[in-house]
């Protein structure tokens, strides 16, 4: 089956402090914020939401397209993503501009902070969709050029191709109507229990009008797992233990790889979730987005234990 993977192609410079950000933050004094946090060090990655998704499906054993642009300084990431049987076919590039940036900053009780510098992404990538069959494709529209985000979910629809919404940290930049737009007839929308609010709050729909504009609602909870509705049913799904949790940064992004590995193979949205949560397991043992590695047989046996 065809995947596509719309979303940002990012370089992610990840820091951590040693302290908690409520420390140093006075909540009288929130309207004029003033904060310098002094970080332990910084670790360059590759990153982005759909390098960080293809990346997961290529150890899941997949080779979707991915869906962005990228800039001048793209060489090194390219070959990383050859290197792991991806094709780099749907990524546009931009010569005039940087690839997109992410600054991470993750405190010690995993609260994180980001600014983001769009650089490339500020451009759509504006796939064209010739000869596509709705029964062998399977899409994610994920965080990255807002252009992107609301034309591609467009077109899905059009061609009857089931989709996963997944606005994320684009919902601050998409307006009510936009979000609407791109969610209602999603396979599955998808985002943690705070994005889920702030949809909620932007779209004026509450979680049931939510429910009834898409297939499946998947709210993450981060170490709590993840919990999934349908119509008034709703299923708790746990989070699969893990030998040391080092950096949370990139666990949504293998959950959706392992949620769409599960769809692709024809599994219901449960088992789907489950392979997401198995997925996640190994992101975060990393410090990274896409230095976790697994073979079939690691994961299997990680997976029946969690949930056989």
């Amino acid at each position: 089956m065809k995947i596509f993977i719309s979303g940002s192609l990012a370089y992610d410079r990840i820091m951590d402090f040693p302290g908690h950000f409520k420390d140093h933050i006075l909540p009288d004094k929130i309207h004029i914020l003033n904060v310098c946090f002094t970080v332990n060090g910084m670790n360059e990655k590759f990153g982005g939401t759909a390098g960080n998704i293809a990346y997961s499906l290529a150890l899941l054993g997949e080779r979707p397209t991915i869906l962005a642009t990228a800039g001048k300084d793209f060489d090194s990431y390219r070959s990383w993503l050859n290197r792991h049987g991806l094709p780099t076919d749907g990524i546009v590039d931009i010569e005039e501009e940087f690839t997109a940036s992410a600054y991470i900053t993750t405190d010690k009780r995993d609260n994180q902070i980001t600014g983001f510098n769009p650089g490339a992404m500020k451009y759509p990538s504006g796939y064209r969709f010739d000869g596509l069959k709705k029964e062998d494709s399977l899409a994610i529209v994920s965080p990255g050029n807002l252009e992107d985000m609301v034309n591609y979910s467009r077109k899905y629809k059009k061609a009857g191709i089931a989709y996963v919404c997944d606005p994320g940290q684009s919902i601050p930049a998409l307006s009510g109507k936009q979000l609407e737009e791109m969610l209602d007839g999603s396979a599955v929308l998808v985002s943690n229990d705070y994005e889920l609010e702030m949809i909620q709050k932007k779209t004026g729909l509450d979680k049931p009008a939510l429910i009834e504009r898409v297939d499946a609602l998947i709210t993450t909870l981060g170490e709590e797992g993840a919990e999934i509705t349908r119509g008034t049913e709703s299923v708790r799904i746990p989070s699969v233990p893990v030998s040391e949790v080092k950096d949370p940064t990139g666990a949504g992004d293998a959950f959706r790889a392992g949620l769409i590995k599960g769809m692709v193979d024809g599994k219901d949205i449960v088992d789907s979730a489950r392979i997401g949560a198995t997925c996640a397991s190994y992101a975060v043992e990393k410090l990274g987005t896409q230095e976790h590695f697994f073979t079939e047989e690691e994961f299997k046996k990680r997976h029946d234990r969690a949930f056989s």
